[in-house]
């Protein structure tokens, strides 16, 4: 018999949620602060509970997307904790990897088994086999549970028994679309600036991305290997790409384009050559993006 599953928090990812669980054939309980938004989900078969303790008591499996940790907290701690004994929280909620800890000794306190998740899609992959959650917790809850949380995506990994593990990969992962989408900024500026229609930018890019994701590919791998030095396989060094940033800059100084995002990279580049890494592979850079010293 698959389990009872109630989610809490129906913004448009809960909602998401919601809909993958009850195609699943789910019982599906929801519960929001703004009843409205549980509509579309009541229309489709959802339960929806007046209060979050109705919602809590109507599964064993309490799903919660909320805005933020402190959040959760605000529901499930408090007069619910007791209801939530035996139950298992899977914490889908953006969040950092010691508010994860912390929610799990919470919850270990209280007798809640806990699970600490990663959503690595926007809402339209959510139920389909491209939809990526990455998920910590102990590795027998997860295989335990498993079956029911791919109904959510197809891509459910357990990533590890650390608690954190889940938001500080969704970080990393995060620091890496967000380097690409502000570079993007960055570009469309400098085209805009130099009167380029951004239908070529659009199908340039196209023709250049295999090239960029395998320099990404390969800086990860030549930094895992500690392989910092230029060697017979290095695809390119600082210098080359230093001599084309300081183009860069250039076109942006005399565009008088705003320069805060490219700044940071000039420092960077600019502490590893002064350490003697101007030769070096662009992976040696990684010695100087770690702990601010």
């Amino acid at each position: 018999m698959m389990p009872a599953i109630t989610v809490l928090g129906t913004g448009r990812m809960g909602a998401a949620l919601g809909h993958a669980l009850l195609k699943a054939g789910h019982r599906t309980t929801v519960w929001n602060r703004t009843v409205e938004k549980t509509a579309p989900l009541a229309a489709a078969g959802a339960v929806v509970a007046g209060s979050v303790r109705e919602a809590v008591a109507a599964s064993g499996i309490v799903i919660v997307n909320v805005t933020e940790y402190p959040a959760t907290s605000a529901l499930l701690r408090g007069d619910i904790a007791s209801a939530l004994r035996g139950k298992l929280v899977v914490e889908l909620t953006s969040g950092t990897p010691h508010g994860a800890r912390e929610a799990g000794e919470w919850a270990a306190d209280h007798g809640v088994s806990y699970l600490d998740g990663a959503i690595m899609a926007t809402p339209d992959f959510i139920g389909t086999e491209h939809g990526t959650i990455l998920v910590a917790g102990r590795r027998q809850l997860f295989d335990r549970n498993k079956d029911t949380l791919q109904a959510l995506g197809g891509n459910v990994q357990h990533v590890g028994e650390d608690l954190g593990l889940a938001n500080a990969l969704d970080s990393a992962l995060l620091a890496l679309m967000w380097g690409a989408l502000f570079g993007t900024l960055q570009s469309i500026a400098v085209c805009r600036a130099e009167n380029i229609d951004l239908d070529e930018l659009a199908r340039q890019w196209s023709a250049t991305a295999p090239v960029v994701e395998g320099l990404v590919a390969d800086l990860i791998k030549r930094t895992a290997a500690g392989r910092l030095a230029a060697d017979s396989e290095t695809l390119s060094s600082i210098s080359p790409h230093y001599s084309a940033f300081r183009h860069l800059v250039e076109l942006m100084e005399v565009r008088k384009i705003d320069r805060m995002v490219v700044d940071g990279y000039d420092a960077i580049f600019r502490r590893a050559i002064a350490a003697g890494h101007l030769h070096d592979d662009f992976a040696a850079l990684s010695q100087f993006t770690g702990k601010a010293g």
